[in-house]
């Protein structure tokens, strides 16, 4: 038998990036177009105050609209449901405080029954957003 011996090229250790860096920078360019999209949220339109903005932080987020629809965080609720339900939420997260957000439009008979009803749960650390005033 006659055995051929092939020339054995070396191996080559580089790994080729450039195609790893397009795809990443791909990537990049889709996150940054689609991140503002996903953010959520009850759209509420808060009143204006000349008030020192609150420290951010993780509590449980209550929202009026301007129909007077209630949200906890971005769960809607007639005021009846959230008037059983809101003891138990508040309950399980009550210790980073809770905040309340009114829409400027809706009555101020709605925001009211939605402050009782949370204090008579027993939430004395609740905040209420607006937004800043600007211009004098």
């Amino acid at each position: 038998m006659l055995h051929r011996r092939r020339r054995e090229l070396p191996l080559n250790a580089e790994i080729n990036v450039v195609s790893l860096i397009d795809v990443m920078l791909l990537l990049l360019v889709i996150f940054m177009i689609t991140a503002p999209m996903m953010q959520g949220g009850v759209d509420v339109a808060l009143p204006k105050a000349e008030a020192k903005p609150l420290e951010p932080k993780s509590g449980l987020v209550v929202s009026v609209d301007r129909t007077g629809a209630v949200y906890v965080d971005e769960t809607k609720m007639t005021l009846s449901e959230f008037r059983s339900a809101f003891r138990a939420l508040a309950s399980k997260r009550s210790s980073d405080g809770v905040y309340l957000r009114g829409d400027a439009s809706v009555p101020y008979g709605i925001v009211t029954q939605v402050l009782a009803i949370m204090r008579a749960a027993g939430v004395s650390d609740i905040g209420l957003v607006t937004d800043p005033e600007t211009g004098k």
